[in-house]
């Protein structure tokens, strides 16, 4: 979710706990929607300003803790490799863009509230 201005209401950050070891939260989802625009791991971490090792570190942990591939890997030839998300991928960026959404619009009265005791002037 963006970063909130002075004006906007504050924004919900969302980790699912899978289990109390395994989780997913908004830079696992960050780096799968890179690598689905980038078509290569080691172009979305450069994205994302992450080394080669962290993003391939992470996509073996998401595909580790998810005990399915979100990531596969297409090996180099004359043109490089390349990385694309596999069904469940695309199905695990969906599903958790919508739990966000969900949350963000279940939180909105008490998100605005929040704003208003955040910003309220103290009187001299």
């Amino acid at each position: 979710m963006p970063k909130s201005s002075s004006r906007s209401l504050p924004s919900l950050s969302i980790r699912i706990d899978l289990d109390t070891e395994r989780s997913i939260g908004p830079g696992k989802i960050r780096l799968l929607e890179s690598i689905r625009s980038c078509g290569s791991i080691s172009a979305a971490g450069r994205e994302m300003n992450m080394s080669y090792k962290r993003a391939w570190d992470l996509v073996d942990e998401i595909n580790r803790i998810c005990r399915r591939d979100a990531v596969e890997r297409q090996a180099g030839g004359k043109k490089g490799g390349g990385a694309t998300l596999t069904p469940f991928g695309l199905s695990l960026v969906a599903r958790y863009r919508k739990i966000e959404r969900s949350a963000a619009v279940a939180a909105r009265q008490e998100l605005r509230a929040l704003r208003a005791d955040t910003v309220a002037r103290r009187k001299a």
